[in-house]
């Protein structure tokens, strides 16, 4: 019985943060009558699973987590992921697929950005996003680091397209794997900028202005994309 009355008192709670009695919540679950309900919220019964799947098919769907109604673990609220389209000053814009499904990679599996990219090699894909209304990406991996702070942070998807050196557009956000005497393989985020030391260089600058900008030569880069978005999840509050 006490786990029903634990079970009841957080249904209690998904009534009060909807702001609906338990009559009003029957109808919105299309229940001919609430008294399921009434039992729910006082303990007498748990929930079935004709309520989870009344409850998936409900506009409520996408707000809890269905395993902290059964455990009372995790959060009350699902995360809903906020997707940033990245845009930059060019005067050509980019075609924009309806629906597509990107692989999310699991980055730190791999030895580089150069064998990720590296064209049949297989990746471990930790799950695929269903992304709407953006240029085509091939990819995408977690950010790491504080460098691109506050347009990026530590956690936060970015999806990126795999372009050339030639291919860059200066002013745009990059997904780098850079190659030099110091580091074997260096990946970093970076706003791609002319450089003063002529053509055979570029300046890599963050939004973190705690990090200074830094020139590099353009042979040092093995591998690049530039990044189409960014995806952040946020708790629905």
């Amino acid at each position: 019985m006490q786990e029903n009355t634990n079970i009841s008192e957080r249904i209690q709670k998904m009534l009060e943060y909807l702001g609906l009695n338990p009559n009003e919540f029957a109808k919105r679950l299309e229940y001919s009558r609430s008294q399921t309900i009434y039992d729910l919220t006082s303990g007498k019964v748990k929930p079935s699973f004709d309520f989870f799947h009344r409850l998936d098919s409900s506009e409520y769907s996408d707000i809890f987590e269905y395993s902290w109604i059964i455990s009372g673990k995790g959060e009350m609220l699902k995360q809903k992921p906020v997707i940033t389209p990245i845009t930059g000053n060019r005067k050509t814009k980019d075609g924009i697929i309806e629906n597509q499904e990107v692989p999310l990679y699991d980055f730190p599996a791999v030895a580089g950005l150069k064998e990720l990219f590296d064209s049949g090699t297989p990746h471990e894909i930790l799950q695929t996003l269903k992304i709407p209304n953006l240029p085509k990406c091939d990819g995408a991996v977690y950010v790491t680091g504080d460098s691109m702070y506050s347009l990026l942070k530590s956690g936060d998807i970015i999806a990126y397209k795999q372009t050339t050196v030639n291919d860059i557009f200066y002013g745009e956000m990059y997904l780098l794997g850079i190659r030099t005497e110091t580091f074997d393989d260096y990946v970093t985020i970076k706003f791609v900028q002319k450089s003063d030391l002529g053509n055979d260089y570029v300046r890599l600058v963050s939004q973190n202005q705690h990090h200074q900008p830094k020139d590099i030569k353009k042979s040092e880069i093995n591998a690049i994309a530039i990044i189409k978005a960014s995806v952040r999840l946020h708790t629905m509050f």
